[in-house]
């Protein structure tokens, strides 16, 4: 039984997800529908937990202080609508649960930095999520092209509706 839970599981899981711990300031793409409208959003904060890293469940929770006050959003790193996660900094940190930094604001809140290969921990490809990405490129290059295309006939229906409208005037003067 657990064997067809996991074969499940595997088939949402994606090819390649970046190795994010808790300690790391992240920046998170996430696709955010907006009625009819599809953007990417980021969202930069500090990984204050990390859980089920091997699971198609395996999550992160990211938190960021926004106008004085601490936001926290939780995300499933194997969801289709975070379309990329990069690892800014990576810092020291003995716990995989940051929750004491609830509390710290300021210079408490600092942590001491790590040196690592940058470019090889973001350096992930996932061709669903590229093909994914350039699909969603193309299609607001179409609709971009077609809302021009609308206007360019419009202004076009309105500058003979113009010459018209000159025409019966200088028409009416002789």
């Amino acid at each position: 039984m657990q064997n067809i839970i996991q074969a499940i599981g595997a088939t949402f899981k994606k090819s390649a997800v970046v190795d994010v711990r808790s300690g790391d300031t992240v920046r998170v793409h996430q696709r955010v529908r907006e009625g009819s409208k599809e953007r990417v959003q980021t969202f930069q904060g500090l990984v204050i937990h990390t859980g089920r890293k091997g699971s198609h469940t395996s999550s992160i929770t990211v938190q960021r202080v926004a106008s004085g006050v601490g936001v926290e959003k939780s995300f499933l790193l194997h969801s289709p609508l975070v379309l990329k996660v990069e690892v800014m900094k990576r810092s020291k940190v003995r716990r995989n649960y940051l929750s004491y930094m609830r509390q710290r604001t300021g210079k408490a809140a600092r942590l001491t930095s790590i040196d690592f290969d940058r470019a090889a921990v973001n350096n992930i490809h996932d061709d669903a999520a590229e093909k994914e990405e350039s699909v969603l490129k193309a299609q607001a290059a179409d609709e971009a092209k077609e809302k021009a295309a609308d206007e360019a006939a419009r202004q076009a229906e309105l500058d003979s509706k113009a010459a018209e409208v000159e025409a019966r005037h200088k028409a009416a003067e002789k």
